[in-house]
This record gives structure tokens, C-alpha cells and sequence, in this order.
């Protein structure tokens, strides 16, 4: 059996992961690809308990109450059985599988917990934890889906019609949610991510520009 493709749609809250992540899979399935969607975390899955615990603000108010490697396997471990489970087998037999979120949202969302000096070191850690000793798959692609953090606060209060109180721990935190671009940017850069800018003159670029680009970039990794 031949492994087939990851390719992992990544960005911040508001930066159109999910949208991004179904176009891709429908044109990629209407040129006859078989083709799979994934997203994490799998919150219809027992798997994600302990993430929804830890966003619900159950072991603190504030991200940083977990630490970075605690925090990160909750997810690695959701991944592990949402992997077993559901789109393993596929990925194994040459399917195509696109992933909005992957193991890069604990680069991004954990590295900013942690001091810049400590971010390599970290990395390094979390890619051995999920791709070596857990045996999950590494991308093929990153695709990260940079939006300017103005508009990426307009659009997260507009998916809640403005009740902040639906936030969760991440996104109630603007500190932390600073820091967490740093941390993607760096992560971008350090990791060989294909940057896709989503935003132009503090408005979101067109879905379908940026899907064009999208598609451009997943493109090149299929042949």
C-alpha cells in the first residue's frame, strides 16, 4: 500500500480554515482525487473530552494554566484516535486527506505559551511526540492562512453575534491571542509553511481568490 496526502489547512481563529478545507476537498474530488476532510479537534468524538475540558476553562481560566506539553497531548491524543478510527486506513491506501487543523495548531497555540528562546526546542519535541512515537503521519503541505489580527477579532465576534461570553479560554484571552500570532509567524517561517495573505487593506480578501491560491499550493505536492 502506497501512503497518500496530508494537507493541512492552518491560520488563527477567523482565518476561514473550515471554508478553505471543503473547498479544496469538492474541486480535489471533482477532479476524481479520493479525497477526505478531517478537522481537529474531533469534538464529536470521545477522544476530544479532555480538549473540551481545557477550553471550557475546567483546570483554569486562562490558556496558560496548562502547560504547553500537557495541553499538547490532549490533542495529540485526539488525533491519535480520530487517526485509528476514521481516516488511517485511507491515507494508507493512497487517499488524499485534507485536515483543517493538525498537529501545527499545538506548534502555534503552545509555542506561545512558552518563551521565544524555548519555541525550537519545543518543536522539536512535539513532531517526535505525534509523528514518531505516536506514528501519525507528517504533512505533506501547510497551507497557513495569515489574516491581520483587526480583522481576525471582527470576524470571531461576528460568529458569536457579539456575545463574547461564547468565547472560549483562547479566544477570550486578546494577550494570548497576540502572542499566538508570533508564534505562528515564527512557526511559518522556521517550519517552510506556504503563507496564503488573506487580508488587503483591513478587509478579508474574496473566498474564491483566496481558495485559488489554495488550490495553486495543494496543487503542486499532488502532481
Amino acid at each position: 500500500m502506497k501512503d497518500g496526502k496530508l494537507i493541512v489547512l492552518e491560520g488563527l481563529d477567523g482565518s476561514g480554515k473550515a471554508t478553505q478545507a471543503k473547498l479544496l476537498a469538492e474541486h480535489l474530488a471533482r477532479q476524481g482525487l479520493p479525497v477526505k476532510e478531517i478537522t481537529f479537534p474531533d469534538y464529536a468524538s470521545d477522544s476530544s473530552a479532555l480538549v473540551k475540558m481545557y477550553l471550557a476553562g475546567q483546570f483554569g481560566d486562562r490558556p496558560d494554566d496548562v502547560n504547553a506539553y500537557a495541553a499538547s497531548s490532549f490533542y495529540a491524543v485526539d488525533r491519535y484516535a480520530s487517526y485509528k478510527t476514521s481516516w488511517g486506513r485511507f491515507y494508507e491506501q493512497g487517499g488524499v486527506v485534507i485536515a483543517d487543523r493538525y498537529t501545527t495548531s499545538n506548534a502555534v497555540h503552545q509555542c506561545s505559551k512558552l518563551p521565544p528562546e524555548q519555541w525550537e526546542e519545543y518543536l522539536h519535541w512535539l513532531f517526535d511526540y505525534e509523528f514518531r512515537l505516536l506514528g501519525l503521519p507528517a504533512p505533506d503541505r501547510v497551507i497557513y492562512l495569515q489574516v491581520d489580527p483587526a480583522v481576525s477579532q471582527k470576524l470571531m465576534t461576528g460568529r458569536y453575534h457579539g456575545d463574547e461570553s461564547k468565547k472560549d479560554v483562547h479566544e477570550k484571552d486578546t494577550e494570548y491571542l497576540a502572542r499566538s500570532r508570533r508564534a505562528a509567524e515564527f512557526c511559518a517561517a522556521y517550519l517552510g509553511w506556504q503563507t496564503v495573505h488573506c487580508t488587503k487593506d483591513g478587509q478579508m480578501r474574496s473566498i474564491q481568490e483566496i481558495q485559488t491560491r489554495v488550490q495553486a499550493l495543494a496543487q503542486e505536492i499532488l502532481g
